[in-house]
């Protein structure tokens, strides 16, 4: 058996602290065993490990999220890269062909997909382990994972079994996506389930699915065509049209804790970061990533985030409108998590139509380093506020510490690498200050060497 699990979404849900680089996933406000803050994916990782799955996993995600997972779960085994992000059928997809053409695993082996970042408790990776042999005992092309229902959810979609006595699965009858309250009512008592989105199949159900769509069963050619995959979920482009479906019932504690007012039910702590909440303030937390102290006065039923890319302050119960209220694109975040360390902006100031400055803190730990890149549009100033570390111009090599200044012009190849935590304020000023400014020629320092004395990029 393997696993997939699928790290996507746009992170507008629990925005500001969540965005297209750091999703709902990565947000570190709940606790381990140990106090300790983590995120979602990193509570899923140690649970998998537990269960003894962390080496039959992959994880499938967007290639804005690759140094986000890369910082909170280094080492990953195994990461397939959507190119873009089109929904969970042509995730699926890519991840199949990768299982079939690259990792060359049996065709008739199971593959279960589940969510990155579910809030369940250890048991229910154990009922995941179940889920291969329900699907070979059943003869089902498709496995689902269906929850038992606390309550009459208007969130959740829910799937409706053919027998309410069958164990240890059922046959699946219909699905039903977010009815009204009383509709949900009658689902539980006809014994339906919460969709959990777990779901299992035989890897050549869908490299057979690819093939009688047209399209290349490799992934090297796959990711090729990728853009023009159907953006649909799993739920409607296949499993809601197949006939051949069983759902294995889960009694477990299980939780969507996509939304503020879903995510401030599991924390432990009533604040994160900076500020005050008086006593007198019922059912109000804050979540606070700025340096700027923040007090909460009598307030009640309240969540207060703040992040570099805002403020949000909101009724718990109404929060899940932010989505709605930030549709159409955003501005590019001012806070990320790199496979190095992590950035934010400080300040970004248009100048003329020409020339822009803008000014950015970046943390670099011991080991890590930077990409040996270069820019067009831009040039750069580094000053080392702390730490030492070994910086590349343009294939010549110098050790550098606190308080030095490194000038950079516009398409010199450069790189640095931290020989202890490395803290940097970088000031760029051009006309093109975004990623797409920035053309890389390896990330691996080891790799870099070699090519310091060599012209690999040629504009």
């Amino acid at each position: 058996m393997k696993l997939v699990l699928l790290s996507g979404g746009s992170g507008k849900r629990l925005w500001p602290l969540s965005n297209d680089a750091r999703s709902k996933q990565f947000l570190k406000v709940l606790k381990d065993k140990n106090g300790e803050s983590q995120s979602m994916i990193q509570r899923v990782w140690s649970q998998l490990k537990e269960a003894g799955l962390e080496h039959s996993t992959l994880i499938s995600t967007s290639s804005t999220q690759v140094d986000m997972i890369m910082n909170q779960l280094d080492p990953v085994r195994d990461l397939i890269v959507e190119p873009e992000r089109r929904d969970t059928f042509p995730a699926v997809c890519l991840a199949a062909s990768y299982l079939y053409s690259y990792k060359k695993v049996d065709p008739n082996e199971v593959i279960v997909v589940l969510p990155v970042d579910p809030y369940v408790e250890q048991q229910f990776f154990n009922k995941v382990k179940e889920m291969e042999k329900v699907l070979k005992e059943s003869n089902a092309n498709i496995a689902l994972m269906g929850v038992q229902p606390t309550f009459p959810s208007e969130k959740y979609g829910y799937i409706i079994p053919k027998h309410e006595d069958r164990a240890p699965w059922n046959e699946v009858k219909y699905f039903k996506e977010k009815p009204s309250t009383a509709l949900a009512k009658e689902f539980i008592e006809l014994g339906g389930l919460w969709n959990c989105g777990v779901f299992a199949f035989k890897l050549n159900y869908m490299i057979t699915r690819l093939q009688n769509m047209g399209r290349p069963t490799t992934f090297e050619k796959l990711l090729k065509e990728y853009d023009s995959l159907p953006k649909d979920s799993m739920d409607y482009a296949v499993i809601e049209k197949e006939k051949n479906v069983v759902v294995l019932k889960y009694e477990g504690y299980w939780k969507d804790i996509g939304t503020w007012n879903t995510l401030t039910d599991e924390m432990s702590v009533q604040q994160v970061g900076e500020g005050i909440i008086s006593q007198d303030s019922v059912n109000t937390h804050l979540i606070n990533e700025l340096h700027i102290p923040v007090t909460i006065i009598g307030g009640s039923n309240l969540v207060v985030a703040a992040s570099p890319d805002g403020i949000l302050v909101s009724d718990k119960e109404k929060s899940p409108m932010i989505k709605q209220l930030l549709k159409g694109d955003q501005p590019q975040p001012m806070y990320e998590e790199k496979r190095w360390g992590w950035y934010k902006t400080l300040e970004h100031n248009k100048i003329d139509a020409e020339k822009e400055v803008l000014t950015k803190r970046l943390v670099i730990h011991k080991g890590k380093n930077l990409s040996y890149h270069m820019h067009i549009n831009r040039q750069e100033v580094w000053m080392i506020v702390k730490g030492e570390g070994e910086f590349v111009l343009d294939g010549s090599i110098k050790r550098v510490r606190e308080g030095e200044i490194l000038e950079i012009p516009a398409r010199a190849k450069h790189s640095i690498r931290a020989l202890e935590d490395l803290e940097i304020i970088e000031v760029q000023t051009g006309s093109l200050l975004t990623i797409e400014d920035e053309l890389s020629v390896s990330t691996n320092w080891e790799e870099c060497i070699p090519e310091m004395n060599k012209s690999s990029i040629v504009i």
